[in-house]
């Protein structure tokens, strides 16, 4: 994952000083060293860090932190504060177009990511009771068409196309077509070069003038470091862009990008792409980034993963059962299910506050928990109606043709029920006020290798 070199090397650094009852200027020009080595081995821009390192410095060195209770705790916000204005300070949302449709351009080199970055934002507008198009202006790629009518075939969002054609024409007739059947916004795939050319940057400013974009979104690969920040840069100059979207912040990266871009072209990151599903796109919120940088969690994201997952209605419904006293095996599946929406474990425990730098060393086994979870949706869908709603009634010979049904076995079917009567128990205690420790209630822990 993106920041875990550079988060480390930040815990090193602040333990030091969180060590110390007093500091002195000579500790903090200490612990600002080793943050200056981090930040510069992240591959965040020189200039970026001389000047974060000189604010962090100043605000630092003076009488309220030294004579503080707890100067380490003190230090750590003021990074996290410096870190926050660097990357935006806060998230910057899309803006709309007071007259439909919106248009978004999307623009990049090739191997990006940008038209699958298109199917996740066309995705999350989706969510969002839009009705988006996708464009298809990337007429020189090979499949690059085909590609994006996938993704949107994914999406269930409809694709503009018109072959091999000019790119001004096809992003004029999409948006007539977005106007005339109610498409809103339009989001149009442009074409990339494996570096920046003349050639491309005038067809990319003939599409804008042809169709005026609302925002002209830049991708960037936040695993090419600095390279991106460059990138960033050029097209800014060159085409004017809106805002930024990083792809692949979920990779092996040292995430210098993210810290850098902001600062040196002045345009914020509006999303990240944290994944190859075509749901791993989230907007980006630098308060959390610093906070997950600097190995603080990320709860206010996890909340929000969870309340994508189960709609206002499910959460009702949910209450109401657990009061009643009537959760059953088809909502004890439901809640499974709800549950690996949210993502990948491992990413999840991350966002927990002093959970991630606990399991930096640990691989959770995502297969072995994606197997059990596939194993138990087998043996609650191979009873009946009846077993699901009333599980007390499952005798041996049930359980033996449910085994066989699910091909599983009797000892995993009962495995299964222990489980379901554990997550059915901590409800009880939960809306009965008990405060004695509960078990995992939806399965096993996690494998650790």
């Amino acid at each position: 994952m993106a920041f875990e070199g550079l988060t480390e090397k930040l815990q090193s650094a602040f333990k030091k000083i969180n060590s110390k009852g007093k500091l002195t200027e000579a500790d903090v020009k200490a612990a600002m060293r080793e943050v200056r080595m981090a930040l510069l081995e992240a591959d965040v821009n020189f200039l970026v860090v001389k000047d974060f390192i000189k604010k962090v410095t100043e605000r630092t060195v003076g009488a309220d932190i030294m004579a503080s209770l707890t100067p380490g705790q003190q230090v750590i916000k003021i990074v996290n504060e410096e870190l926050t204005s660097l990357m935006g300070g806060q998230n910057a949302r899309l803006t709309y177009s007071p007259q439909a449709p919106t248009i978004y351009m999307m623009a990049g080199l090739q191997g990006a990511g940008k038209t699958t970055m298109c199917g996740k934002l066309g995705n999350l507008l989706k969510k969002d009771n839009k009705k988006p198009l996708l464009v298809a202006c990337d007429v020189y790629r090979p499949a690059a068409i085909k590609q994006l009518q996938v993704v949107g075939g994914q999406v269930g969002v409809e694709v503009f196309e018109r072959g091999q054609g000019d790119p001004v024409q096809i992003a004029k007739e999409a948006v007539e077509y977005a106007r005339y059947y109610g498409r809103d916004p339009v989001i149009i795939d442009t074409a990339g070069r494996l570096h920046i050319d003349e050639k491309l940057m005038q067809e990319l400013r003939d599409v804008r003038d042809a169709v005026h974009p609302q925002e002209i979104l830049l991708v960037v690969d936040a695993m090419t470091g600095q390279d991106a920040v460059n990138v960033a840069k050029t097209f800014n100059e060159e085409l004017g862009v809106d805002g930024v979207i990083l792809t692949k912040l979920d990779g092996d990266t040292r995430g210098g990008a993210a810290i850098s871009v902001r600062a040196v072209t002045g345009k914020p990151i509006k999303f990240s792409g944290i994944g190859e599903k075509l749901t791993d796109i989230e907007p980006f919120h630098p308060d959390r980034m610093a906070s997950r940088i600097l190995g603080m969690g990320d709860v206010l994201t996890l909340i929000d993963k969870a309340q994508e997952s189960y709609d206002e209605q499910q959460a009702i419904d949910l209450t109401r059962k657990m009061r009643t006293n009537t959760f059953n095996l088809e909502d004890y599946l439901e809640q499974l299910r709800q549950m690996s929406k949210m993502g990948s474990i491992t990413d999840l425990l991350k966002m927990i506050p002093g959970v991630g730098s606990k399991i930096k060393d640990t691989e959770i086994d995502e297969e072995a928990i994606a197997k059990v979870q596939k194993k138990n949706e087998a043996i609650i869908l191979s009873m009946t109606r009846m077993e699901r709603r009333n599980p007390d009634i499952l005798n041996g010979s049930r359980k033996r043709r449910i085994a066989a049904g699910s091909g599983t076995t009797v000892q995993e079917v009962n495995l299964l029920l222990k489980q379901f009567d554990q997550a059915r128990e901590m409800m009880k205690k939960v809306m009965g006020g008990g405060k004695r420790k509960m078990r995992m209630p939806f399965g096993r822990m996690p494998k650790f290798k």
